[in-house]
């Protein structure tokens, strides 16, 4: 049975909200917010707060994973899977942690040790008008509303938290017994970056694979390179040139 997640109105961010109360939360319990007043994304980069209009979950992963360095990479999956089950959003996924639409982002991954469990925070963007990404710096932003032409439904992010915990609790199972080799196919299929000029901490080249520890494949001038951590600049996406 799959628990359901615990909606707060506000905190600094779902993550820090499961370290605080780390010591008595289960594996596969979920916290939602559509208010997060501190929000991290990778190294260290703030979340811009849009009170209302975002969806910000953390699910609390405790079970034993053949591959947890490849965990943000399968959520990244479950998030695409819950907004084109819940919305009829059909997103693609920006190695290793994006969610992204046409180029532009709609969703981020975080993924964080501790105490013996890990963290996945995800954050997807909802109801945010073009005003917004403008007013905020955030010209390659884009959420649910744009894209679908309309403003969804008030009970969307419970919806999609609910979503999310199902896909963590039951659909992930091939992922946690036999790492990220059980998903990749599904991640091929969804990956942007493939086929595309890339830039990356030490190199360049075109991106033609993710192999089966999950690592972007890239042909460079001198050969070629699995990257596994870092970075990573994508013709196309996000402006990149």
């Amino acid at each position: 049975m799959v628990s359901a997640p615990l909606f707060v109105p506000e905190t600094d961010s779902t993550n820090s909200w499961c370290r605080r109360q780390l010591d008595r939360l289960s594996d596969g319990f979920a916290v939602y917010t559509t208010c997060q007043t501190a929000g991290r994304g990778r190294r260290g980069r703030a979340w811009a707060n849009a009170p209302g209009q975002g969806l910000y979950y953390t699910v609390v992963c405790r079970r034993p994973m053949a591959d947890p360095a490849a965990l943000p990479l399968a959520a990244s999956l479950a998030a695409a899977h819950a907004l084109e089950e819940q919305l009829g959003v059909c997103c693609q996924v920006k190695w290793p942690n994006d969610l992204i639409w046409q180029g532009k982002k709609l969703g981020g991954i975080l993924c964080e040790a501790a105490q013996g469990a890990i963290l996945c925070g995800i954050g997807i963007n909802l109801m945010q008008d073009a005003a917004y990404f403008i007013q905020n710096g955030l010209t390659h932003g884009v959420s649910a509303a744009q894209i679908l032409g309309h403003m969804p439904d008030a009970d969307t992010p419970e919806r999609l938290a609910q979503a999310m915990s199902k896909i963590f609790a039951e659909g992930q199972e091939s992922f946690y017994q036999k790492g990220f080799a059980a998903v990749r196919e599904e991640y091929l299929a969804r990956c942007a970056n493939l086929g595309r000029r890339v830039s990356f901490d030490g190199g360049e080249g075109r991106a033609v694979d993710v192999d089966e520890a999950g690592r972007l494949v890239v042909d460079t001038d001198g050969g070629t390179q699995a990257v596994f951590t870092g970075e990573v600049t994508v013709q196309g996406i996000y402006g990149a040139k």
